[in-house]
């Protein structure tokens, strides 16, 4: 069964309708007379250039829920076949593209940061890019989340409210991360929409009601969580190349690395990326990441176009690089993840 918008057609979405051999799926798409108003970003609120709020730590803590618990517009389920996580994509041509995927998360206890080395460069390149974003790291850098929104070139997935452990989380417990995210995004996207007005413009094609793709924090989840995510119809996208390891601020380092994350690239790969100020050093690795793979051939289009274009490949289990290698943070960050010392319900 397709995932599709309810209520799409009063909003005038388009929706692109995927078959696959053994699955269907719908991917949010510009319309085709949608270039000239994608090339016309909003200006934004504020300058691109890095500012002392977007440090790690820098802005206060806020552990309330959001101001809306439940989104607007609701996902219609996915199908059976697309129960579990998207790893990469089999591109029937070959073709060399990839998706550069970004998290921007942080726990209930804390702030994290956000890169703007990061999204400067994107921006300079003029890569497109996927931000999975934390609901509650929206709340708390809302000022980028409504600049990135202005870019027709990024997209923005949910990745849970505060880095929810899926493997861990009670049902009620992962619903409320999910459609906390969900709800945040929707007030943002208010927000943007109302500055567009102000500007004399019509929606943004690229900006879509609500995200329609989900990645895991810690990469952890089982077939419970799986099933309830395409139940919300949220399609998981995970990744085959986690790209960080270490400190990379160093340029020799920074070489390295690249070297090692370009080795394992394959046409159709999703690359895992932060853009929270943690790990260290993300965007000198970048950098160089992105000249090893130009120089390859290869091109960068969004998670969802990625997933346009070719056969998911789907998996039950959640990972880093290899079955299990993940499994240490279920003792981390309290009993579900989120840093809390008692499981999150959202009540």
């Amino acid at each position: 069964m397709a995932a599709c918008m309810q209520g799409n057609a009063k909003r005038g979405i388009l929706w692109t309708v995927i078959t696959c051999v053994q699955c269907v799926f719908c991917v949010w798409t510009m319309p085709q007379d949608g270039a000239q108003a994608a090339a016309m970003s909003l200006p934004a609120a504020s300058s691109w250039a890095a500012e002392a709020s977007d440090a790690k730590r820098a802005l206060p803590n806020n552990a309330l829920p959001p101001t809306r618990s439940l989104p607007t517009v609701q996902l219609a389920p996915l199908g059976p076949e697309m129960v579990g996580n998207i790893r990469r994509v089999t591109l029937a041509d070959g073709e060399k593209i990839v998706a550069l995927t970004f998290d921007m998360c942080e726990l209930a206890t804390v702030t994290t940061g956000c890169d703007m080395a990061v999204l400067n460069f994107l921006r300079d390149e003029q890569i497109p890019a996927t931000f999975f974003m934390g609901g509650k790291w929206m709340r708390t850098h809302a000022r980028r989340v409504l600049q990135i929104m202005s870019e027709p070139r990024f997209e923005i997935g949910n990745h849970a409210w505060t880095h929810g452990n899926c493997a861990l989380l009670s049902p009620q417990g992962l619903r409320t991360q999910v459609l906390w995210t969900q709800a945040q995004y929707e007030l943002l996207r208010e927000e943007a929409l109302r500055r567009f007005k102000a500007q004399g413009r019509g929606e943004p094609a690229w900006l879509a009601p609500v995200p329609t793709l989900f990645r895991l924090p810690y990469g952890r989840c089982n077939g419970a969580s799986l099933a309830e995510l395409a139940r919300m119809g949220l399609c998981v996208v995970q990744w085959d190349v986690a790209a960080e390891s270490g400190d990379n601020r160093h340029p020799a380092q920074a070489k390295k690395a690249a070297r090692v994350v370009a080795a394992q690239v394959k046409p159709g790969s999703i690359l895992l990326f932060h853009a929270n100020c943690v790990p260290l050093g993300t965007a000198q690795l970048l950098r160089e990441v992105v000249v090893l793979l130009r120089s390859q051939g290869y091109s960068f289009v969004t998670a969802g176009e990625l997933l346009r274009r070719g056969r998911p490949q789907l998996h039950m289990d959640g990972y880093f690089s290899r079955p299990g290698d993940n499994l240490a943070w279920d003792k981390r960050f309290g009993p579900d993840g989120t840093g809390l010392r008692t499981p999150f319900s959202g009540e």
